[in-house]
């Protein structure tokens, strides 16, 4: 069974490049180009991770994913933050407010695909 992931991005360009390898591997893409979008996908279908980039319009991807952990039926769902500038500190990392992992851009295929494989074995 093929694992799905929750993409948001609102670059078309990295939201393009991020399906396309992630679907080359088998996995499942689902694509929200901003927060509240994600907030919706994430409620009708909860996917098995979530890549989200910080810097969204309207609702920041912090935003984002602090309302998906405080929904109950989505809390556990790993999420991996996206940014070219956040630092460890600033993504929730050390408690765990909100973000299991992230990458940095620009993204690496392989430390993306590496990191994805760690909370999807």
């Amino acid at each position: 069974m093929s694992r799905t992931i929750l993409i948001v991005e609102d670059n078309e360009l990295n939201l393009k490049l991020f399906r396309d390898l992630l679907s080359a591997e088998g996995f499942r893409t689902v694509l929200a180009r901003d927060g509240a979008t994600a907030l919706e996908e994430a409620a009708a279908t909860p996917p098995d991770l979530i890549l989200m980039d910080i810097q969204l319009p309207h609702m920041s991807g912090i935003e984002a994913a602090r309302q998906i952990r405080a929904t109950e039926a989505l809390s556990r769902i790993p999420i991996i933050a996206i940014s070219a500038f956040a630092r460890r500190g600033e993504l929730g990392l050390e408690a765990g407010d909100f973000c299991d992992d992230y990458v940095v851009k620009p993204i690496l295929p392989s430390a993306l695909l590496s990191t994805v494989r760690r909370f999807l074995h």
